[in-house]
């Protein structure tokens, strides 16, 4: 029989919400949630106790707040009892998608309750009065502490769970325990996000093919084989965070970056970052703008091109703007033009949030020292402080999936990629903490490379600039901030998505769209109100910035690297695979 073709997500997307399986929900949400800068502070035990400690004298010393909520919240109880509330859950929460939670008088009555006392716990943080670091510690406990209580996570009340149980004669609950003693013992004790068995990398995941041209200590270089008769001379290098491993831009082939800019005529050089360990301890930005300028100079000796246009995501956005500035300084010629996407370089930018609240010269001292003493900061603790940020997306519903369901965790090429983490050198962590305070790319001078200043003014690049709609990790004002520090005529595309999500966004999806203007305005919203909005994928208009920026076209090459660069070996690569 033969195979049905496999769903993108695309497709998938175009189906109505409540047709999706609860894998395919689960994978789309949490794909939204993927490792930045954010976890890269954490949060400490004793920061949270203290926090806790904090909102109960606050409390006490507030009687009335906790009264006044308490009566509210009897008098709404009332209601429930005797059916007359009106509590209804947010369609869009899928804890309560179970038809149960609105048709069994013992489950509404439980889902009313709880988000009646949830909203009294939430409004109570609210209206303590404490000092703004102290409230948005307040404010994740409680939202953790009312997360953890909804009665959906329990089996006994969760109704899907129940029925699933009886359905299957026990057999899920047996399912469920396997899957949490596993993770016990191979996750960290965290429930997994994703089923790694489906996929293997440079088979079925960062699979285009490619040829690694330039190796040194901490990077390789992977040059991608054309799959057009021409080509443009100049090539883009394509510089990925450190946090995790470079292939988010190679994922399955209908979502991949990589073969979009083949397919276009673009010749794509992407870098590798090498997997730290202890011994690397030293490695610090210094390092890694070093390898990335022999990483620059490599693909411009092989292209024949006296510069490149180059691309950065997230903490790849950091150490690009870092590299270009530095090149700047020395006025050396490499860079044409500059690509950046969802990058928050100016640290005040986004100062209101309540990850930037948690952010204090302690914290910042304690996670040093942590992997100080470790030599790395290592990426499933980044993953579970992250995680604990957002449990209800990257927690509770593979808790609820995984254990009282007894299902597998989604099979999602997204997830498989933010699960492969990677570890940040102690050196090259301090140094991003560092940003926080020192500012340098608004401040310039106040950071050096090798001995030479940083000053973002000296930088004048036609730049591209990509942020996410929905986007909590690095808010899209806070990127259009970004933007700004490359000049009043920076290209600013908003792409209606999230974090990742914003980024692939292939041609096809007909729910995509994107407003796009230079970024005159100071005031992001004033820029929202005289850009353009346009619909589609914002690839189809990056190709063609690109197109005009890359040269002449020529030949393809027949064979890759040059005499000075011979091929090391196929692509992903030999980096992607060390653990």
């Amino acid at each position: 029989m033969a195979k049905a073709p496999r769903e993108d997500r695309t497709q998938r997307e175009d189906r109505p919400r409540q047709e999706r399986s609860l894998a395919e929900q689960i994978a789309d949400d949490a794909a939204q949630n993927t490792l930045a800068l954010n976890p890269l502070v954490g949060v400490r035990t004793e920061d949270l106790m203290a926090a806790a400690g904090n909102l109960m004298r606050a409390m006490a010393s507030q009687p009335q707040v906790l009264a006044q909520q308490w009566m509210s919240f009897a008098t709404e109880f009332g209601k429930i009892v005797t059916g007359q509330s009106e509590i209804a859950a947010d369609p869009k929460d899928r804890r309560f998608a179970d038809p149960a939670w609105k048709s069994s008088g013992l489950h509404k009555a439980l889902m009313q309750s709880y988000m009646a006392w949830g909203k009294a716990v939430t409004d109570v943080v609210q209206q303590t009065e404490l000092p703004e670091k102290d409230a948005a510690r307040a404010r994740l406990v409680a939202s953790i502490f009312v997360d953890t209580m909804s009665p959906s996570n329990n089996p006994l009340l969760n109704p899907t769970a129940v029925k699933t149980f009886v359905d299957t004669g026990g057999k899920s609950a047996v399912s469920g325990l396997k899957n949490f003693l596993d993770d016990m013992t191979r996750n960290g004790g965290l429930p997994s996000s994703v089923d790694a068995s489906k996929f293997k990398v440079g088979q079925n995941i960062a699979n285009t093919p490619g040829t690694v041209v330039f190796r040194n200590e901490l990077v390789e270089l992977v040059h991608y084989t054309a799959t057009t008769e021409t080509v443009y001379q100049r090539p883009i290098l394509v510089v990925p965070p450190q946090i995790n491993k470079y292939y988010s831009v190679d994922l399955a082939p209908e979502k991949s970056m990589i073969r979009f800019l083949l397919a276009n005529g673009i010749q794509p050089y992407c870098v590798s970052w090498r997997n730290p360990t202890a011994e690397h301890a030293d490695w610090g930005l210094e390092d890694y703008i070093a390898a990335l300028d022999e990483a620059c100079d490599a693909a411009r000796e092989i292209t024949g091109s006296d510069t490149v246009n180059i691309m950065g995501s997230c903490s790849g956005g950091i150490t690009l703007s870092t590299y270009v500035a530095w090149l700047a300084a020395q006025k050396l010629k490499k860079i044409n033009a500059v690509i950046l996407a969802v990058c928050v370089l100016d640290t005040e930018a986004d100062s209101d949030s309540d990850f930037a609240a948690l952010v204090t010269p302690e914290t910042i001292m304690a996670a040093k020292q942590v992997s100080k003493a470790r030599g790395v900061l290592d990426g499933q603790e980044m993953a579970k402080m992250f995680a604990w940020m957002r449990p209800n997306d990257l927690i509770w519903n593979y808790w609820v999936n995984n254990y009282l369901l007894g299902n597998q965790p989604p099979a999602f090429d997204v997830l498989y990629w933010n699960a492969d983490t990677t570890r940040l050198p102690a050196r090259l962590h301090a140094d991003f903490l560092d940003l926080i305070f020192t500012n340098p790319f608004v401040n310039g001078g106040k950071m050096s490379i090798l001995g030479v200043p940083i000053d973002m003014t000296t930088v004048k690049h036609e730049t591209y600039v990509i942020a996410g709609t929905t986007d909590h990790i690095t808010p899209w004002k806070a990127v259009y901030q970004t933007a700004r520090l490359y000049g009043d005529d920076t290209t600013f595309i908003l792409s209606n998505s999230g974090h990742l999500q914003s980024l692939l966004n292939p041609p096809g999806n007909p729910k995509a769209w994107y407003v796009k203007g230079t970024t005159k305005q100071a005031d992001p919203d004033a820029w929202t109100a005289k850009a353009e909005k346009k619909e589609g994928s914002w690839w189809l208009d990056w190709a063609e910035f690109l197109k005009a920026r890359s040269g002449d076209q020529v030949p393809a090459p027949k064979a890759p690297g040059s005499k000075k660069h011979k091929p090391l070996g196929a692509a992903p690569g030999t980096y992607v695979f060390e653990p």
